[in-house]
């Protein structure tokens, strides 16, 4: 493994923690801030709010760059945003402060994957990107947990206080680790625009938002589900959200090398796959299930995001950022339509029908992408040449059949 992915990695376990940690937070900071645990809530949305505003913003403000500098502006606006989070005097500056900590998440994310790829040898790109994803997931099992104990001891400032501190370190490891390589001459923002063009970039995005809000329709319901359904003691869903955070672990460790072997009957397989699960965990709610799950949900991301960046060409970077933006559309569209359920009447449970139902859709996309064979852009260009190094007009389909 190169070693500027460490950087990476790193990187994104401080995401990870800043973006997870405040769902085990929500009862201290509503106490500490006389408000009520619904209307704290909003800390959530305002973080993925922020994602999904700042994903294309961002990574488009900052095409001229070179990666190296942009990754390392991305972090500092990371550490600002949850350093003011940690010194919030009231609810709204809290508010503030995490959406600020989640403008820069998507377009991080989707410049890291750019970096990891063009780094990996050659059909290993899958590997190089989930990769950094691990650092998210592995944020999951050790990092969330860590922190909510510690903010429930000592407060929830001291968790975003510890959250900027990962964010400084993970500033130096980019400042150390990652090659610098001058910005492409031919970077610009109306290059990156031209990537939407291609339709399967499109439909690839389509995908993620559906197909992935199949996942958080009931992933954003566990803590009930445990109680209620599970009959287990409120002290179990810190175990569950563990369980949950090894399942995305397996999952995203099983991407890479699966993306890199057969790249679309991988994220075939994982919406196909996460539909099933998730109706038997409909009717058989058992902590296992959590695991396997989140397993087969999480196989889902690399592949997808390979598959955008190497159709964007030689201009993925705001693509790739769109990416991350459609994951988290997928996380609020998921958990905003399993909520309808619950409050229709329905039952918990009903959250996880809403998830099979979605990830069905996100298949019926992909299956669309599939079966668009017409030339990739109206004008001729050559696509996949900046990353799969195939061209993929005019010959058969190199990513399907290398990767599928």
């Amino acid at each position: 493994m190169h070693i500027a992915l460490l950087a990476l990695a790193i990187s994104a376990f401080g995401i990870g923690v800043s973006e997870f940690v405040i769902m085990g937070l929500l009862p201290v900071v509503a106490a500490d801030l006389d408000t009520s645990v619904p209307v704290a809530g909003n800390l959530v949305a305002a973080y993925a709010i922020g994602v999904v505003v700042g994903a294309p913003l961002l990574a488009a403000a900052g095409v001229r760059l070179s990666r190296k500098r942009l990754l390392m502006a991305l972090m500092a606006f990371f550490v600002v945003g949850n350093l003011l989070s940690a010194l919030a005097p009231g609810f709204g500056w809290l508010v503030a402060g995490r959406f600020v900590a989640g403008l820069p998440h998507g377009a991080f994310f989707g410049v890291a994957s750019v970096v990891a790829a063009r780094l990996a040898r050659k059909g290993r790109e899958g590997r190089a990107v989930a990769s950094i994803l691990l650092g998210l997931t592995l944020a999951n099992i050790v990092g969330v947990p860590g922190a909510t104990l510690l903010g429930q001891h000592l407060g929830w400032r001291v968790t975003f206080l510890v959250v900027t501190a990962i964010g400084l370190l993970a500033l130096v490891a980019l400042v150390l680790l990652i090659p610098y390589t001058p910005p492409e001459p031919h970077q610009s923002l109306r290059r990156e625009l031209r990537a939407f063009r291609n339709r399967k970039v499109l439909l690839f995005l389509g995908t993620a938002i559906f197909g992935f809000g199949g996942v958080f329709a009931s992933y954003a319901y566990l803590a009930s589900i445990t109680t209620e359904v599970m009959g287990l003691p409120e002290s179990s869903v810190m175990w569950i959200l563990a369980l949950a955070g090894v399942g995305m672990t397996i999952g995203v460790a099983a991407a890479g090398p699966l993306t890199d072997l057969a790249a679309r009957p991988t994220a075939y397989a994982s919406l196909a796959g996460l539909a099933a699960v998730l109706v038997i965990f409909a009717v058989w709610p058992a902590p296992v299930m959590v695991v396997v799950i989140l397993a087969v949900g999480f196989l889902m991301t690399a592949p997808l995001q390979t598959m955008v960046i190497r159709y964007a060409d030689d201009a993925p970077t705001l693509a790739a950022a769109s990416n991350h933006s459609a994951f988290n559309l997928a996380n609020a569209g998921g958990v905003y339509l399993g909520g309808l359920a619950i409050a229709a009447g329905w039952g918990w449970m009903s959250s996880a029908l809403v998830g099979a139902a979605l990830a069905v859709v996100g298949l019926g996309v992909m299956l669309l992408e599939r079966l668009d064979r017409r030339p990739e852009h109206e004008d001729g260009q050559v696509v996949g040449a900046g990353l799969g190094r195939e061209v993929l007009d005019g010959a058969p389909d190199a990513l399907g059949d290398r990767a599928g």
